[in-house]
């Protein structure tokens, strides 16, 4: 069925006529007998959470086989807006292929993620010492889907001082290897020394970060380096490494990074680092990006332009459309402004993915 939305289109601001074509498509062109199915409001391409794990932390439960996992995760990213995933590694490759034809979000998926022999959550990545690194990272990208690749650049360990967990030289081959092949690659980094090392070799994306400092916000943006903070997950760090018995020296180090990180993520932003909206959902639940484009927000970057981390800009860094002309139909609408209330991401009134409503005002209140 043809659909048409009336709305304000963020992030231009103009109001306009959508019309949703029978190929699932978006046009501004007329259609008279398009049925309308939101008039009057604010739409976005859909919430993107540029960092969540599908198959850990479902709503499905850990007794769950992999794909039912990853599938009910997915579903209450979908009932929060959110119509791009990017899953930056994962215990398993259960995601790889989830998308709009199974009515699930678009998803971005990074294969297994990669670290050394007992230098991770026990089970949750591929271990391969250094010089198998490039070799391994190049299997993920391609059992992924070719789009990311992701390794474990450091990581809290009870039993020794947390280091970085590859040397420069094996990250830059492996970036390069990445590269090459056509794909990007994915660091996930605590330390300032790994973030030296992910700036050096040359990725595309740091995870987590925990408060770069300013001379490396700088390389960051100098060598188009996107970070993805998830500062909604990383606030626990500190209770996680107390309960995981660490000694206190490494509990003051997380409790100082976390503490500095939304200073980092203005300083970073206003350095001209791009930054995401990511969840780490997996270590939370599923379908809190609104948490965490607020903390953004929070952190000092306009509310525009958090929004955007969580919606179009992202979408764009993942290499999907917008609201546009013969783009895709993702769209999420809203009551109110989000560029002057945040919380109104809670509530989208409507919920298009690929053409296919999810939601309407009609059926907000019962989900």
């Amino acid at each position: 069925m043809r659909l048409h939305v009336r709305g304000t289109v963020l992030p231009a601001g103009e109001e306009r006529d959508l019309f949703v074509t029978d190929d699932r498509r978006l046009t501004f062109r007329g259609d008279e007998d398009a049925r309308t199915v939101l008039d009057g409001g604010f739409l976005i391409p859909g919430l993107a959470d540029a960092h969540c794990h599908l198959g850990l932390y479902s709503p499905a439960g850990d007794d769950a086989a992999d794909d039912e996992r990853a599938r009910a995760s997915a579903r209450a990213e979908l009932e929060a807006g959110v119509l791009a995933l990017r899953e930056p590694g994962a215990p398993n490759r259960a995601s790889t292929g989830l998308g709009p034809g199974d009515g699930l979000p678009r998803t971005l998926t990074a294969g297994r993620m990669l670290a050394p022999p007992g230098s991770y959550v026990p089970g949750f990545a591929r271990e391969v010492e250094a010089g198998e690194l490039v070799e391994a990272i190049l299997e993920e990208l391609l059992a992924g889907g070719g789009t990311w690749a992701k390794l474990i650049g450091d990581w809290f360990m009870p039993h020794r001082r947390l280091t970085p967990n590859f040397p420069v030289e094996a990250v830059t081959a492996a970036a390069q290897a990445v590269h090459r092949a056509g794909g990007r690659i994915a660091v996930h980094t605590c330390l300032p020394e790994t973030i030296d090392i992910a700036i050096e070799a040359g990725v595309d994306t740091i995870e987590h970060g925990l408060a770069p400092s300013a001379s490396q916000a700088e390389g960051m943006a100098a060598g188009g380096i996107a970070w993805t903070p998830t500062m909604v997950a990383m606030r626990h760090v500190p209770e996680i490494v107390t309960g995981a018995g660490l000694p206190a020296e490494e509990i003051a180090v997380a409790v100082e990074l976390v503490r500095a990180t939304p200073a980092a993520v203005r300083t970073a932003r206003d350095a001209g680092v791009r930054v995401l909206a990511g969840t780490d959902a997996g270590m939370i639940p599923h379908g809190m990006v609104s948490s965490e484009i607020g903390l953004l927000h929070a952190s000092g970057i306009p509310a525009a332009a958090a929004l955007g981390a969580g919606s179009w800009d992202a979408r764009s860094f993942l290499g999907l459309p917008g609201i546009e002309e013969g783009a895709p139909a993702d769209l999420v609408g809203f009551a109110r402004d989000p560029r002057e209330d945040l919380s109104v991401l809670s509530e989208p009134a409507l919920v298009v993915l690929d053409g296919l409503v999810v939601r309407t005002p009609e059926r907000t209140g019962d989900g």
